[in-house]
C-alpha cells in the first residue's frame, strides 16, 4: 500500500503581529521568517516524520527549489513533483500573540496541474493505494475520479473550503477530515453531534474526522463514533496543527491500528506542533513522541 499526496507546496512569510490585522487598518509587524508551506507540502512532511513512505504530486514554479529540497530532506518522494513556468504558490500569514492565524493564499504553481500528467501519475498507482488530497490544488475532481476508478482509497481535506468542493464526486471519498468550519461549510451550523449526524446522512459510506483544536477530535462510521481530548498545551503557532494531525492519523491507519489510538497520536502530535513558529518546521519527528506515549 502506497500513499500518494495530491497537494500544495507552498513558500510561507509569516509576520508575528500584536493582533490579526482588521479590514482598513495598517498594522505593523514585530518579525518576519520565511518557512516553506502549503497544506500539501505540510501533510506530506508529518506522514514522513510519522514513519509512512509516501510521494508527493504536485507542482513547483522557477523559485520552487527550496521546496523540493525540504521534501527530499524529509524522505518524502518527489518523482512526481513537475516544475512549471511561474511562480510556486505562496502564502502570507499572520500570528498574533495568542497563536491564532490569519492566512491569505497564492495559488500560483498549484493551479497548473493538468489531465496529462495526473494521468501519468496514476500510472504508477495500484489498487488499494491511498489518495490524499486538500483544496488548495486544481484537478481534484478528476483526481477523485480516477482514483475511484483505480479503487483507491481517498481521503479528502476540504482546506481552504470553497463552494466549488460540494460539486466534486464527494460520495467517493472514503475518509473527510475536517474541522469545525469545514464541517459547517459541509453540513450546516450546529453542535459537532448535529453536524456530524448531516454528514452521516449525506456521505452513508464515508468516515468522518472531526478536528476540535482545544475541544480535541471525533470519529464517526457506520458502527462507531470515538472521542479523543485534546492535550493541554500553550499555543506559540497554530499553523501547522491540522496538517500534523491529519498526516500522523493517515500514518497509523496505514499500519492498521486501531482509530483511537490513531486519533491519540494525532492529537499528540498536533500538540507538540503548535509549540513552535512555523509549519513544516514545527512538526514533531515520531521519536519524539514516544517518551510522552510511554
Amino acid at each position: 500500500m502506497k500513499i500518494f499526496n495530491f497537494g500544495s507546496l507552498n513558500i510561507d512569510h509569516v509576520y508575528r503581529v500584536s493582533h490579526l490585522v482588521k479590514p482598513g487598518e495598517t498594522l505593523a509587524s514585530h518579525d518576519y521568517q520565511m518557512f516553506v508551506g502549503g497544506k500539501g507540502l505540510n501533510q506530506s512532511i508529518a506522514l514522513a516524520r510519522a514513519g509512512a513512505n509516501v510521494s508527493h504530486v504536485g507542482c513547483i514554479g522557477k523559485d520552487g527549489d527550496v521546496l523540493q529540497q525540504a521534501l527530499e530532506e524529509n524522505d518524502v518522494n518527489t518523482s512526481f513533483v513537475e516544475r512549471v513556468d511561474g511562480l510556486s504558490g505562496h502564502a502570507i500569514i499572520e500570528v498574533d500573540s495568542k497563536g491564532e492565524n490569519s492566512i491569505l493564499l497564492y495559488g500560483g504553481a498549484n493551479q497548473k496541474n493538468n489531465a496529462d500528467s495526473i494521468s501519468g501519475v496514476f500510472e504508477h498507482i495500484s489498487e488499494g493505494d491511498i489518495l490524499l488530497m486538500q483544496n488548495e490544488i486544481n484537478g481534484i475532481a478528476e483526481i477523485i475520479e480516477q482514483g475511484t476508478r483505480m479503487k483507491c482509497q481517498i481521503f479528502f481535506n476540504p482546506a481552504p473550503m470553497s463552494t466549488e468542493v460540494m460539486n466534486y464526486p464527494l460520495q467517493n471519498v472514503d475518509y473527510f477530515i475536517l474541522n469545525r468550519s469545514e464541517a459547517e461549510a459541509m453540513a450546516g451550523y450546529g453542535d459537532p453531534d448535529e453536524m456530524l449526524k448531516r454528514l452521516r446522512k449525506q456521505f452513508p459510506n464515508s468516515k468522518i474526522v472531526l478536528t476540535l483544536g482545544p475541544r480535541g477530535a471525533i470519529y464517526q462510521d457506520a458502527k462507531q463514533q470515538i472521542f479523543i481530548d485534546a492535550i493541554p498545551t500553550d499555543a506559540l503557532d497554530t499553523t501547522g496543527a491540522g496538517d500534523t494531525f491529519i498526516g500522523y492519523f493517515l500514518a497509523e491507519v496505514c499500519r492498521e491500528n486501531n482509530i483511537h489510538s490513531a486519533l491519540e497520536l494525532a492529537c499528540t502530535a498536533a500538540s507538540h506542533c503548535i509549540k513552535k513558529a512555523g509549519a513544516a518546521d514545527s512538526i514533531p519527528y515520531r521519536a519524539d513522541l514516544l517518551p510522552v506515549l510511554g
